[in-house]
């Protein structure tokens, strides 16, 4: 029999409030442990939470860039649980009336855009973290991260592979860094998410008992423990045996998931609305005011690059995974007009050294218009594409400005058909036998007559003149 997978995925982003979400404590990631809490993110008795307003503004933001319907009126609630690392006994979250609903993401899948639905958007405060230190009869407890802001944005249950599920999260992840409401670093935890997994028989429409799988810190993760789900849940049916409600582990390591916990219900929580805290009204005014300081977002930017720059599909898809990576792209282009050629430089040879010394494009050292300035200077003949390989290694490690470079390296393109010439007379003196085999009908021997002019240039050599020079010579 085939089955098909049906996935939901619950995503918890951290927002960049540089206070938590309900004290005036500092949200700094590394902080040491348990130096910055009070006695409101700690849950001391007696103490009054009060609502931080910029928290509120990224959630919406998220809201309107997701197409989602803002509620007029939301609430929070008490999510009442025990864990170590939430001392107050419970987690201020939204319940039964959440910031927004509705709402989609576009995703490309198998060549087609997918639409994948949000149930809801909804704010709460994290909880603080546990630390294992390998003691046998003890833990730590970190509360620097209690009360931390974060939104969870639930999807419906409409992803059906594990490849359209990363694509989905990496499209949200895209949107907040957009918004700039999020780093979206998964290794420090700022973006991560729960997935909900079951299976059903092709062509059913009724779920199948779903597991939930936590513990995922990157996409090849998340990825690789859908896979492994899907695979056992089907192992398990298709050996008679039933799947069970409950909570597992993704365990890296092993590459499987692990059972955690049976999966608690909503009722299990025992919510009620939280008494210290006024609902939360979103006027149509304060969504307005929010949705004209939203910054254009990377489907729209997308479109723009192919209309406006003429460039693949492809490349704008590339140019605009970061917004960073977009700005240097375009700030390129307002130094010289050559879209396809600033390109194929940001897409080769500057995204490669970037990924192999571990940079962000924010580090890198290479300005735009130094990028720009030495294209221009291959277009207008002064360096070979050669000898640009050289000066973009030099630009990477040095920041330094191209025409510094070929000053201080003497790098200027060789042009003169004079010089070309004699290059051209000691290649061919120095090779009678290939010379006689091209004469004798092996076209293809070009290619080594430049190359060997080339090396005797140093690289400097015009190419396109020492083809054409090299022709007429040898053609004689």
């Amino acid at each position: 029999m085939q089955y098909e997978a049906v996935i939901g995925l619950e995503v918890h982003a951290q927002l960049r409030t540089k206070s938590k979400i309900f004290c005036g404590c500092s949200t700094k990631f590394g902080a040491l442990p348990n130096t910055q809490t009070c006695p409101v993110c700690l849950g001391l008795p007696g103490v009054l939470p009060v609502l931080n307003r910029e928290a509120v503004n990224f959630a919406v933001k998220m809201a309107i860039a997701t197409h989602s319907r803002i509620a007029p009126y939301c609430r929070f609630a008490r999510k009442n649980y025990f864990y170590p690392d939430l001392p107050k006994g419970y987690q201020i979250s939204q319940y039964e009336l959440p910031l927004s609903t509705g709402g989609y993401v576009d995703i490309e899948s198998d060549g087609a855009v997918k639409k994948i639905g949000l149930t809801r958007i909804h704010m709460e405060e994290d909880a603080g973290k546990s630390i294992h230190d390998g003691s046998a009869d003890s833990s730590l407890v970190d509360l620097n991260r209690a009360g931390v802001p974060l939104i969870e944005i639930v999807s419906e249950p409409d992803i059906r592979t594990p490849e359209d599920a990363v694509s989905y999260l990496r499209k949200l992840r895209e949107i907040v860094r957009y918004l700039e409401i999020c780093d979206g670093n998964m290794e420090e935890g700022s973006f991560r998410c729960d997935a909900n997994v079951s299976i059903r028989p092709a062509g059913e429409k009724a779920f199948g008992i779903k597991a939930e799988v936590k513990n995922m810190n990157s996409f090849r993760f998340v990825q690789k423990a859908l896979e492994y789900e899907i695979e056992r849940q089907t192992g398990v049916v298709e050996g008679g045996g039933k799947i069970v409600q409950e909570t597992r582990l993704w365990d890296s390591g092993r590459g499987i998931t692990v059972s955690m916990r049976s999966k608690e219900e909503a009722h299990d929580y025992r919510y009620f609305p939280e008494p210290d805290l006024v609902p939360l009204e979103v006027s149509e005014e304060w969504q307005e005011e929010i949705r004209k300081k939203l910054p254009e977002l990377p489907d729209d930017k997308r479109v723009r690059f192919v209309h406006d720059y003429d460039i693949p599909e492809y490349d704008a898809q590339v140019l605009t995974s970061s917004k960073a990576l977009a700005n240097f792209f375009e700030e390129c282009v307002k130094n010289y007009r050559s879209p396809k050629a600033v390109s194929n430089w940001i897409m080769g040879d500057l995204l490669r050294e970037l990924k192999l010394s571990g940079t962000d494009i924010d580090d890198c050292l290479i300005r735009p218009q130094h990028l720009a300035g030495m294209i221009k200077m291959i277009d207008e003949g002064v360096i070979s594409g050669k000898i640009a390989k050289t000066i973009f290694e030099e630009m990477y490690k040095t920041g330094k400005d191209p025409e510094a470079i070929v000053k201080d390296k003497g790098l200027v393109q060789v042009s003169d058909e004079g010089e070309i010439e004699r290059l051209i007379a000691q290649v061919i003196s120095e090779n009678p036998k290939e010379v006689e085999a091209f004469r004798g009908g092996k076209d293809k021997l070009i290619g080594f007559f430049v190359g060997q002019v080339m090396k005797l240039s140093g690289g400097k050599a015009n190419p396109a003149k020492v083809n054409e020079m090299l022709v007429k010579k040898l053609s004689r």
